[in-house]
């Protein structure tokens, strides 16, 4: 076996926000569209090729909301064009419900979407319903990404596909190493239950991580063949536990330790390749 002579290419992905985070935490932290276009075009440059957007209420609560989005997405537009995926929450964060979670994302219709598992399909009553939903993503050429915040939410997940509930018989999907609690601090070592011999394998998944290892834990995942995402939503540290002075510093972090290692950032247009769902 060779190595190939060009360098694997790894898509980072930035969460500028979260639904939680609010000035107090950290004054650079983008709450409205064009502080969400800003951010994307300094995030763009530092090598990221995805955005994951929440948008907020005027007090900085969580939203959900069609509007709202449109208005983010525009705005992110305006500034990246299409150099950028845009892809849209569907986090609930205990304010919606599943119903309600759809009819956004479908009034919405963005180019990729995030859902977490254990929102949306809780258990099997509400199976039907996301297989729907996912059956119309296929339908309208909008990318899935699940989040999966435990190994077993995984293999459950994996069970849905063979079953015939997943429209494709794979899936992009997202490992969450840690929890949103105030001392969160994930590890590299938290990726590798996802990645055990009997864990299921998808063929393109992500890993984001809680806390000041951030990067480590993210820079794991790519060398084992993940791609990534950083950002406030999750930490505002450097490696060096300084506060970062942006989410551009945390991507750029990022990229610059899997360059050294000989990773390359991929673009907006790789991404869009490389994590076409099979039909």
């Amino acid at each position: 076996m060779t190595d190939s002579p060009e360098p694997r290419r790894v898509a980072i992905a930035v969460a500028p926000n979260g639904g939680r985070r609010v000035r107090a935490d950290h004054p650079a932290i983008p709450l409205t569209p064009a502080e969400l276009a800003v951010t994307a075009a300094q995030c763009l440059e530092a090598g990221a090729a995805m955005i994951h957007a929440h948008v907020r209420r005027a007090d900085g609560r969580h939203l959900l909301d069609a509007e709202a989005y449109g208005a983010a997405i525009a705005a992110i537009r305006a500034a990246v064009g299409d150099r950028l995926i845009v892809q849209i929450t569907t986090e609930a964060l205990g304010l919606y419900a599943p119903a309600e979670q759809i009819a956004v994302l479908k009034a919405v219709r963005p180019e990729a979407a995030s859902l977490a598992l254990r929102e949306l399909a809780p258990d099997g009553a509400a199976e039907p319903a996301f297989a729907a939903v996912l059956s119309w993503m296929k339908r309208e050429n909008v990318l899935p990404q699940i989040i999966l915040y435990e190994p077993a939410e995984a293999i459950r997940l994996e069970g849905m596909i063979r079953r015939g509930l997943v429209p494709w018989p794979d899936i992009p999907v997202l490992y969450v190493l840690g929890r949103y609690t105030l001392s969160q601090t994930s590890q590299p070592a938290d990726l590798l239950a996802f990645l055990a011999p009997e864990a299921p394998r998808f063929s393109n998944w992500s890993v984001c991580a809680f806390g000041r290892h951030e990067a480590a834990c993210v820079a794991a995942g790519a060398l084992l063949g993940g791609h990534v995402r950083v950002g406030f939503e999750n930490n505002l540290f450097r490696p060096d536990g300084s506060l970062a002075a942006s989410n551009a510093d945390l991507v750029e972090t990022v990229a610059t330790a899997l360059g050294r290692l000989g990773y390359a950032p991929c673009s907006a247009t790789d991404m869009r390749e490389g994590f076409h769902v099979r039909s």
